[in-house]
């Protein structure tokens, strides 16, 4: 299988993976929420790792850094979501815990991503 650049970013793929579980998780959301709720988590959750991919292929700096911080807004509203689909009773505690962890390991990709740009580390 050839990869694509991107799928080398280990933030990328984790947030792959997020959102991954993020459609497996909300499968089992209520049918009235399928427009609703479950949209716009999808949707966030896509965002983060399409976010990435396309901030990989930016030349400056800064068009790298302000993708990579649309990521970071839409993971900060996956979190949200999360929150919410617990509170809801959408999610048991598993499922919470399995959402919340993987969000805070991309967040701590995403940061170590930008930072590696910010100081030049050899990073694309």
């Amino acid at each position: 299988m050839d990869l694509f650049s991107f799928e080398r970013i280990v933030a990328w793929q984790k947030a792959h993976q997020f959102t991954l579980l993020v459609y497996k998780v909300t499968q089992s959301f209520p049918d009235n929420e399928h427009y609703g709720l479950v949209s716009q988590f999808r949707r966030a959750a896509v965002s983060i790792g399409a976010n990435i991919a396309e901030g990989y292929k930016k030349l400056g700096k800064a068009d790298k850094l302000r993708f990579l911080n649309i990521s970071e807004g839409s993971l900060a509203e996956c979190e949200n979501y999360i929150v919410l689909s617990r509170d809801l009773g959408f999610v048991g505690e598993e499922d919470y815990l399995l959402l919340h962890n993987s969000a805070e390991e991309v967040g701590r990709l995403l940061t170590a991503y930008s930072n590696g740009i910010i100081n030049n580390n050899g990073i694309k």
